[in-house]
C-alpha cells in the first residue's frame, strides 16, 4: 500500500479496517471488516434501483452483495435480498473485485494527492474495538437511516464507524469523500450528474470518484468549448485555476477538516438519524392530528 493504491492482501486484514472495492473506475463499495471473514456494510438491495431510468440505476445494483451465480451464497445466504446495514462474507463483499484499505489520519497533502476520492481522510480513527463496536451495534439495530446516494451512503456508514463522526449541514449531511470530491469538482461535475439524471436522494451512484485530471480535461474542454480559445496557454491557466479550487475544495469537505461535525455514540446514533431525516417529526404531526379529531 503507498501514495498511489491502498491496495492490500487479505492476510493484512484486521478486525476494525475499513475496506472497500471498486466496482469500476468511478465507483466504491464501502465496509467495515470485523473479522472471522465477515464485513459489515451499508447497502441498498436488489430491485430498490435509483430510479433515474439512466446507467447509474445499474450501479446501485452492483453494490449488493454476490458470490456469484443465481444460488445463495452458503456463507451469507440470502444477504442479497435485505437492504440497509448487512453483514457479509468477504467474498460476497468484493464481488469479484480487489481489497482496499482506507486510510485515515492522512496529512492535507496526501489527502489531495490522492487522484480519487474515496481512499483517504485526514480524521484520525477510534480504536478497532470501539469500531466494531459501532458496526455490529448498527447491525443488530440496523440504525443508520435511508440509503441516499448523496448524503448517506456506504463510505458515509464506514467512515461513521472509525470516527464516531457525524456531518451536520443544511447543504450536504454525509462524510463521503467520494461525494466530496464531485461537490469540491463544482460546476463540471454538477452539470455531468443533471445530465444523468441524478437527484438528491438517488442512491450512491453520486459518489462518481472525479479525479483531478477528469477535472483539468473538463475544464480545458469547457473553456475551449465556450469561449472558443485557441491559445493554449490561456486555456491551461484557466485549467490548472479550477485544479487549485478543486484541491481546497477536496480538504474543505474533509470529514476532519470540517467545522459542521459532531461526536455521536452509537447508542444514540438511530433516533438522532430518525430526527434529521423527519420522521420522528412526521410521527408526532400524525399522533398529534390523530387526537385532535
Amino acid at each position: 500500500m503507498g501514495l498511489f493504491s491502498n491496495k492490500i492482501s487479505r492476510d493484512e486484514l484486521k478486525a476494525g479496517d475499513h475496506i472497500y472495492s471498486w466496482r469500476s473506475y468511478i465507483y466504491s463499495h464501502h465496509g467495515i471488516y470485523v473479522g472471522a471473514g465477515k464485513v459489515i456494510h451499508f447497502t441498498r438491495r436488489g430491485g430498490l434501483e435509483i430510479g433515474t431510468g439512466t446507467y447509474l440505476d445499474k450501479i446501485i445494483e452492483i453494490s449488493v452483495p454476490r458470490h456469484g451465480g443465481d444460488n445463495p451464497c452458503p456463507n451469507c445466504g440470502g444477504q442479497s435480498t435485505l437492504d440497509g446495514v448487512i453483514s457479509s462474507c468477504l467474498d460476497c463483499f468484493l464481488a469479484g473485485g480487489n481489497l482496499y484499505l482506507f486510510q485515515y489520519d492522512v496529512s492535507k497533502a496526501i489527502l489531495v494527492a490522492k487522484q480519487r476520492g474515496g481512499t483517504c481522510t485526514t480524521a484520525p480513527s477510534d480504536p478497532p474495538e470501539e469500531v466494531v463496536h459501532r458496526a455490529r451495534y448498527l447491525l443488530w439495530g440496523n440504525g443508520f437511516g435511508e440509503y441516499h446516494l448523496l448524503d448517506n451512503n456506504c463510505e458515509d456508514f464506514a467512515i461513521y464507524c472509525k470516527t464516531g463522526l457525524l456531518v451536520f449541514s443544511v447543504t450536504k449531511s454525509g462524510s463521503s469523500s467520494q461525494v466530496n470530491a464531485v461537490c469540491a469538482a463544482g460546476g463540471v461535475a454538477s452539470l455531468a450528474l443533471r445530465y444523468l439524471g441524478v437527484g438528491r436522494t438517488a442512491g450512491q451512484a453520486a459518489s462518481l470518484a472525479v479525479s483531478p485530471a477528469t477535472v483539468v480535461s473538463a475544464a480545458t474542454r469547457a473553456v475551449t468549448m465556450t469561449l472558443g480559445l485557441v491559445t493554449t496557454g490561456l486555456a491551461a491557466a484557466v485549467a490548472v485555476a479550477g485544479y487549485s479550487k478543486y484541491c481546497i475544495g477536496r480538504v474543505a469537505y474533509d470529514v476532519g477538516v470540517r467545522k459542521d461535525v459532531r461526536k455521536v455514540p452509537v447508542e444514540e446514533l438511530a433516533t438522532l438519524m430518525a430526527v434529521l431525516e423527519g420522521n420522528i417529526l412526521d410521527n408526532l404531526d400524525i399522533t398529534n392530528s390523530d387526537k385532535n379529531k
